[in-house]
């Protein structure tokens, strides 16, 4: 019985999880910062959560940009603009080549397949690019916090085994990147907390490719907890309430009641404002 109740006692306590050691980056995020999100549809999803905490988000200004080229070719288009932070998503390394003019085409538009040969991008080239990526930010502002990630998202098109050979090709690239930066740039592992943290089809949708809503949360759980400043953690917890109240349905909303209800929630956002000026109502 002793063996027993001591091998229960030690099960209760077994970690079934490998929990990813995520370091603090060298700087902080700040409250309704502007931020460009540039990259993968996952870009997309984690911007879209920023958008909801009221920073000043440009997602995906020009459609999502799965390569380290066209990722360039939105932030060169972007030149001179300024920007607080910026979070570069990498996707792939395979391209699109346009035969006509053998330039890199960052969308196909539908045309004929004919059209374009497909190929992949060493990690020397996609380091190039990247550093190129660095540098139009730069001009904006020198002191731009930047942020690289890996999509966790697998592409099933390239096979398995192929899009984790892309996956390997970035993440070495990325890897060289912040080597050469030393503290420059950040890199935070979503990769790394899908497949290792959250390596159970409860945390995909249904296509069983796509991290659901529930890992978007907890990946932004995570990156808050790294890399938001304590002003910033705290104007989240000021404005969680307001955002509730402002996404409350209610059953007639042409109601006296609730009329009297979004304007003391109006009354509370603005007086938010005066203590954040940069938040956008």
């Amino acid at each position: 019985m002793g063996v027993l109740s001591s091998f229960f006692t030690n099960f209760a306590t077994m970690e079934f999880r490998t929990i990813v050691n995520i370091p603090h980056p060298e700087f902080e995020i700040q409250p309704c910062e502007k931020i460009l999100f540039v990259g993968s549809c996952f870009a997309d999803n984690i911007g879209k959560r920023f958008e909801e905490e009221k920073f000043r988000t440009t997602i995906n200004p020009f459609g999502v940009m799965y390569n380290p080229i066209s990722i360039l070719h939105t932030v060169m288009r972007k030149e001179g603009e300024s920007f607080d932070t910026a979070v570069l998503t990498l996707g792939t390394n395979h391209v699109y080549i346009e035969k006509a003019t053998g330039t890199v085409v960052d969308n196909c538009q539908k045309r004929p397949q004919d059209l374009f040969e497909e190929r992949v991008l060493t990690v020397e080239q996609c380091t190039e690019a990247l550093r190129g990526v660095l540098a139009a930010l730069r001009k904006g502002n020198p002191n731009i916090k930047i942020i690289l990630t890996v999509s966790p998202i697998r592409y099933a098109k390239y096979g398995y085994h192929e899009s984790q050979l892309s996956k390997a090709t970035l993440l070495l690239a990325s890897h060289q990147l912040i080597t050469e930066q030393q503290g420059r740039i950040y890199y935070f592992p979503a990769y790394e907390i899908v497949n290792d943290e959250l390596r159970d089809y409860r945390f995909y949708k249904a296509d069983m490719l796509h991290p659901n809503e529930q890992a978007v949360d907890y990946i932004w759980e995570r990156f808050v907890e790294v890399s938001f400043s304590k002003e910033a953690k705290k104007f989240l917890e000021s404005w969680r309430p307001i955002k509730e109240a402002f996404g409350h349905k209610p059953f007639n909303p042409e109601s006296e009641e609730y009329k009297h209800f979004l304007q003391k929630t109006r009354e509370k956002a603005e007086k938010l404002k005066l203590e954040y000026p940069d938040l956008e109502l």
